[in-house]
């Protein structure tokens, strides 16, 4: 009797074990996303409703821009990158000066993260996902006023329209400043200031390292692209201008 209650304890055990699976091959092969496949009615059925919407959504005027602008419409401010720099500040102050109490000095945002221009005429929420894909986030650093003369000097070797606001630059023929305003006034050593960036910027991107050790860094939970969406939303014609707010002379 031992024996056999010994013999099914042994067949359960066997029984029960599980066998090991190994991987022995891997395939694959390429597909090509194009008009040669042959749509699924039941998903482009399922899908039809939210597809409307959303173009509903991304076709709404919301503005009116009265003439076209681009990023390459001047040399060292352009006016799509004064209306993008001029709005995040604006829409950023009332929500970092809630929480800090504090204002925004300065904007700077960079001239690559412009990816399309607004054309003249009615300004969409579709307009707002060409000019700003990414999904960047706004923040505002506290820079010590030596990393601010960084942040000149980096403007000035850089020669590039990055947009900017608050902050008036002039350089001469050899491209040295010769004059740095913020707020119409020259930068005070030992002062602090506020500029309000995107985290791609404040990460060092565009090796505008500058940003990277702030004295203090409010992240406001607002996409630069939401910004821009309520900004339109909040005026008829947005400014299209060269102010003279960073020039070569």
């Amino acid at each position: 009797m031992r024996k056999i209650i010994v013999l099914l304890a042994i067949l359960i055990a066997v029984s029960c074990s599980q066998e090991k699976q190994r991987v022995s091959k891997i395939e694959g092969k390429r597909i090509n996303i194009n008009d040669s496949l042959t749509a699924n009615q039941e998903i482009e059925d399922f899908i039809k409703p939210f597809r409307e919407r959303i173009e509903e959504d991304m076709n709404k005027v919301l503005s009116y821009a009265p003439k076209d602008m681009h990023k390459n419409d001047g040399a060292l401010e352009t006016t799509i990158g004064n209306v993008m720099a001029d709005l995040v500040k604006s829409q950023s102050e009332p929500v970092y000066k809630k929480r800090t109490g504090r204002s925004i000095d300065v904007c700077l945002l960079n001239h690559g993260g412009i990816r399309a221009p607004i054309p003249q005429g009615p300004i969409k929420t579709r307009t707002a996902f060409n000019v700003m894909p990414f999904e960047n986030s706004i923040v505002v650093a506290e820079l010590t006023s030596e990393n601010v003369h960084n942040m000149v000097a980096y403007l000035a070797e850089a020669k590039r329209a990055h947009p900017i606001s608050g902050l008036t630059i002039k350089l001469d023929k050899d491209a040295k400043v010769t004059e740095a305003l913020i707020d119409g006034k020259p930068i005070e050593d030992g002062k602090t200031y506020t500029v309000v960036t995107s985290d791609y910027l404040q990460n060092g991107g565009d090796r505008m390292n500058f940003l990277k050790n702030p004295e203090s860094l409010e992240v406001l939970d607002y996409k630069i692209r939401n910004a821009m969406i309520d900004y339109f939303k909040s005026v008829d014609t947005i400014p299209a201008r060269l102010d003279g707010r960073f020039v070569q002379q």
